[in-house]
């Protein structure tokens, strides 16, 4: 008989309270909880299935990679903001410093080591190819409920270059292709008439006017305007594999915004963060955009995504998530889409007739209610995980440390569903 997902989780939570930590505890001593939760997160997830192997190289031995990626987990655990915090502690914890590998303290790499370790892991997006693993292993065969998708603000201490004014674009892009129409163009005067150029369509600076701001029209590159891509890009998604889908999606650094549940406008620096979680509060699927990124435009990627790993039946969604296209795709791929319905004015108080808009039924409200799970997982990745101190720079090194979050997230989630079936 195949045992179900709590069945298994239980039994594995079981061989490590009578068997792991004993046999553990006889050699480091005796574990706190966050040293059991550390322990019960290397043991379980696919770690040495990804992290290379250094040896056989020709040169300088490298130091073991599995260390120093068994610390970085265990740094998301402890909750350090700081990689100096993670050294400081593996020299002075000895059980901790056993637990990642080393035995004696000079043995811990220096910090300059860790740095170029995790640059590498974040090239590669260790985290993320471990966490696929462990749902792939975990959800084999199994069919999931529900799945709650919604993002989450990520701040960052990251400059990035500013936008240059419209006119410094335009004279961009309408001399980038030949540097020798600047030339033959010359400087533009106020009120006279630029010469005839080859290729380069005759102007005249516009007059003030109360309609717009006093300059030279619009000019393109090669004097035509730019021709617009086929469709938005919900459209273009339906038609594009998942690769190209994250490709298309900014990673940057820049500003993003967003309306408070009191109706503020709220603004950050850094990143938004995209989560699919499935019932009991496991992440499934991550996606790392831009902070001005909407929602929507990530919807279908994590559609697909979250397909490939596991098989679910409904898709739980806010307002910012009501498209057409969105919801098409959710059922192209074999899911029921439960959207929040966008408010398109308001009703009168004291009007009894049905309003003509879409509207939840009472089965689709109460499931609807389940959406909520994903606001946990966010505060949770966010005060016990490290996902509120990002320390480092970059799109692929911003997601290579929340999913070092996630990873510890998702073990604990685990475990806490084999706790209350035990």
């Amino acid at each position: 008989m195949k045992l179900t997902l709590r069945d298994q989780l239980t039994k594995f939570a079981q061989v490590m309270q009578t068997a792991l930590f004993p046999a553990l505890e006889a050699q480091v001593g005796e574990m706190d909880e966050t040293a059991r939760r550390l322990v019960a997160v290397l043991e379980m997830i696919p770690l040495t299935r990804f992290v290379p192997c250094s040896g056989g190289w020709v040169g300088r031995p490298a130091k073991d990679r599995y260390g120093v990626a068994c610390a970085f987990v265990a740094k998301a655990v402890y909750g350090f903001s700081l990689t100096r915090q993670l050294l400081e502690r593996l020299r002075q914890d000895a059980q901790l410093r056993r637990i990642c590998g080393w035995q004696a303290a000079w043995q811990v790499p220096h910090e300059s080591t860790f740095s170029r370790a995790f640059a590498e892991f974040a090239a590669m997006e260790l985290p993320q190819f471990v966490h696929e693993a462990l749902i792939r292993e975990i959800y084999q065969d199994r069919l999931v409920g529900h799945i709650a998708r919604d993002s989450t603000q990520i701040e960052a201490r990251e400059h990035f270059p500013e936008k240059p004014p419209q006119a410094a674009r335009a004279k961009e892009s309408l001399f980038a292709s030949d540097p020798a129409v600047e030339l033959a163009a010359g400087p533009a005067v106020e009120g006279v008439a630029e010469p005839a150029v080859e290729g380069v369509p005759q102007t005249v600076p516009a007059k003030s006017s109360r309609r717009g701001p006093k300059g030279p029209p619009k000019r393109y590159k090669g004097g035509k305007p730019p021709v617009p891509r086929e469709g938005t890009r919900l459209e273009r998604q339906r038609r594009m594999s998942l690769p190209e889908m994250l490709e298309e999606l900014p990673r940057n650094c820049d500003i993003g915004s967003k309306k408070s549940s009191k109706g503020h406008q709220q603004y950050w620096r850094g990143y938004k963060l995209h989560l699919d979680v499935a019932d009991g509060q496991v992440p499934i699927s991550a996606v790392l955009t831009s902070a001005s990124v909407h929602d929507s435009q990530v919807a279908i990627p994590l559609a697909t995504m979250s397909t490939q790993r596991v098989q679910y039946c409904y898709d739980l969604m806010d307002a910012a998530y009501d498209a057409t296209h969105i919801a098409e795709q959710c059922r192209s791929l074999g899911h029921v889409p439960i959207i929040d319905p966008v408010l398109r004015g308001k009703k009168p108080q004291d009007s009894f007739l049905p309003t003509k808009q879409r509207q939840l039924s009472w089965a689709e409200e109460e499931r609807y209610k389940e959406r909520t799970m994903i606001e946990r997982v966010n505060g949770r990745l966010k005060d016990e995980f490290g996902g509120r101190m990002i320390r480092v720079r970059g799109a692929a090194k911003v997601m290579a440390h929340l999913m070092f979050g996630v990873l510890a997230l998702t073990v604990d989630q685990l475990l806490r569903l084999a706790a209350k079936g035990s």
